[in-house]
């Protein structure tokens, strides 16, 4: 590992799921050398979903490409993203690659699947579909120190927020928990110096900004080959056109037409998100 990535974000962040072709794109390309952390840094303790906020979720699907659905505001909005935050954390006591995989399940079943995830059975629902041990996920969804752990990611969150380092530079939420802190914030730093120290990025970032921030601060890819479409949706599950193309390195019309292809042999197939989709393996 030469990088650690630190990401403040939140399950209902949308400018967040907006820049997930990037940060699964460094995740292929950089494979060990990049190690991510994601902190909850506490979106809105009581969500009130207004005209501004769906707005909001439409121009970061127009800007990122990343499918949402804006009428869970309508229909069926959670009273907080605390609990999902919580539980992003219960599942980190699973291991850094559980802790994402949650995160994603959340991403897609909140701002993308129009699920309401603030209740305890349906977070357990979450984990079990990710993979995670879902009896053991309950019990740590209700510890103290899930608690403990969240408040420390919104203590960090707060700091980072008033050194006045993260100004964001795109699209973005922004936290209540942290303090103002935007959404999605990238702390980027070497892990044995090197490169050009530490760098923060806040707001929607582009596969291209990531991963030019990436080798400034001492990452060096790793030298394999990028996967195909069917390889990339094997390793990471459901993905959007857009991710498609930063993993595997593809112009975006020609990753659609690859995955049209794949579909017409019945390999894969779409989930409807909206006027979007996303693609998982048949």
């Amino acid at each position: 590992m030469a990088v650690r990535v630190r990401v403040f974000t939140d399950p209902l962040c949308v400018w967040s799921w907006g820049s997930e072709p990037g940060i699964r794109s460094l995740m292929c390309e950089f494979g060990d050398e990049v190690a991510f952390t994601f902190s909850m840094a506490g979106l809105a303790r009581e969500l009130s979903p207004d005209g501004a906020l769906v707005h909001s979720w439409l121009d970061a699907a127009a800007e990122s490409g990343m499918p949402a659905d804006p009428r869970v505001l309508r229909d069926s909005p959670p009273r907080s993203t605390y609990p999902m935050a919580m539980a992003v954390k219960a599942a980190g006591d699973q291991g850094p690659q559980a802790a994402y995989r949650y995160l994603r399940a959340l991403w897609e079943g909140s701002v993308a699947l129009r699920r309401k995830l603030d209740t305890t059975e349906a977070l357990v629902e979450e984990a079990r579909g990710a993979g995670l041990d879902a009896e053991r996920f309950r019990v740590d969804l209700g510890s103290h120190g899930t608690v403990e752990a969240f408040g420390a990611d919104l203590e960090t969150a707060a700091a980072l927020a008033a050194s006045g380092d993260a100004a964001a530079s795109g699209g973005h939420s922004v936290s209540e928990g942290g303090r103002g802190l935007p959404l999605p914030t990238f702390v980027l730093e070497p892990v044995n110096g090197g490169g050009t120290g530490r760098l923060v990025l806040s707001g929607l970032q582009s596969p291209a900004a990531l991963r030019e921030a990436a080798l400034a601060v001492g990452a060096t890819p790793d030298g394999g080959p990028r996967p195909d479409p069917l390889t990339a949706l094997r390793r990471f599950g459901r993905m959007a056109p857009v991710e498609v193309a930063a993993v595997c390195d593809l112009p975006q019309p020609r990753a659609e037409a690859d995955l049209a292809a794949l579909a017409l042999e019945w390999r894969i197939r779409p989930v409807s998100v909206g006027s979007g989709r996303l693609w998982e393996v048949a």
